[in-house]
């Protein structure tokens, strides 16, 4: 196994408009051969340690990272919600750099994008953000590898997003940009990204030669092949009359079959977890149409591309 010359030097995995085409190509290419000949990457961490932050509850982020790393022949040590929010104990600066006299890598899924940030600053080992409030980039690669593995040709393929503008939508639409693949974002109005993550997508898309879409009507969804949703309760806001509110108006941007329908899609995504009768019907999650799962595991192999090539730097 060779894992020299995998990409070019990349520091940390931190957001997607970080990345070049051919550094995300490189790194989807990866992943799909890690996961079709794990044995030849079984010692690609052999003594080594990551250190996984988790401000946040996790099952797929905690799971895939855990068992990703132990496939790689290395060592996950799990830095729970006991220690609490990031810079409250210590500085976030501090944490960094003791992690850094530890550890060879540090995962960390939190709350705030400008705990990644300060954590990437100070630490001398490489960062990944498994998850913030602005980009989830292990999710979006993730969903590129599935894509990959369905369609031969990733620039063909048309991807709508359907629900909440949040930070699965942001690194999807950044990461779509950057691929040349097409991109509709259907969100309620008033729920749709902030200004600065569009116009970052606008520029990619410009410079990519995609399309990039942003529309609250559900019926301007248009043809697509895949279509993506999310909950639309985020983690934290599970207050009864702000859910209330929430359901009514998201209510007809629901992904169910009809929509699939109607947009001639074949394949559905969900990064999970899903909230069954909200943003996606139990019929439609449960159907043929539907790869959350092969989604899912591909968590692990597109992490683990990622370790794989922040170490062999």
């Amino acid at each position: 196994m060779s894992t020299t010359n995998v990409l070019p030097p990349l520091r940390s995995f931190l957001a997607d408009d970080q990345f070049s085409k051919a550094q995300l190509l490189a790194l989807i290419d990866l992943a799909i051969n890690i996961k079709k000949h794990p044995a030849d990457y079984s010692q690609a961490l052999a003594g080594k340690s990551v250190a996984m932050i988790f401000e946040k509850p996790s099952l797929r982020t905690h799971v895939s990272f855990d068992m990703g790393i132990n496939k790689l022949g290395g060592h996950a040590l799990y830095l729970g919600q006991q220690n609490g929010k990031l810079g409250e104990r210590e500085r976030v600066s501090d944490y960094a750099k003791n992690l850094s006299c530890f550890a060879d890598v540090i995962v960390a899924r939190v709350f705030s994008h400008k705990s990644i940030q300060v954590l990437a600053e100070h630490a001398s080992i490489p960062v990944i953000n498994a998850l913030c409030d602005v980009y989830h980039p292990c999710q979006a690669l993730a969903d590129f590898v599935t894509l990959s593995e369905n369609f031969p040709d990733l620039s063909q393929v048309k991807l709508a997003y359907v629900g909440d503008g949040n930070n699965v939508s942001n690194s999807l639409m950044l990461m779509a940009a950057i691929l040349a693949v097409d991109f509709t974002l259907v969100c309620p109005e008033g729920h749709e990204p902030q200004a600065d993550i569009i116009e970052k997508t606008k520029q990619l898309a410009q410079e990519s030669g995609s399309k990039f879409i942003l529309t609250n009507d559900i019926d301007a969804i248009g043809k697509q092949d895949v279509i993506y949703t999310d909950t639309w309760i985020s983690m934290g806001d599970e207050d009864a009359n702000k859910k209330a509110d929430i359901l009514a108006k998201f209510a007809p941007y629901q992904v169910n079959h009809a929509l699939m329908a109607k947009a001639q899609a074949n394949m559905l995504l969900h990064c999970q977890p899903a909230h069954l009768e909200e943003e996606i019907t139990t019929e439609l999650f449960d159907s043929e149409l539907s790869k959350v799962f092969q989604q899912a595991e591909n968590r692990m192999w597109a992490q683990n591309a990622v370790l794989v090539t922040l170490l062999a730097n």
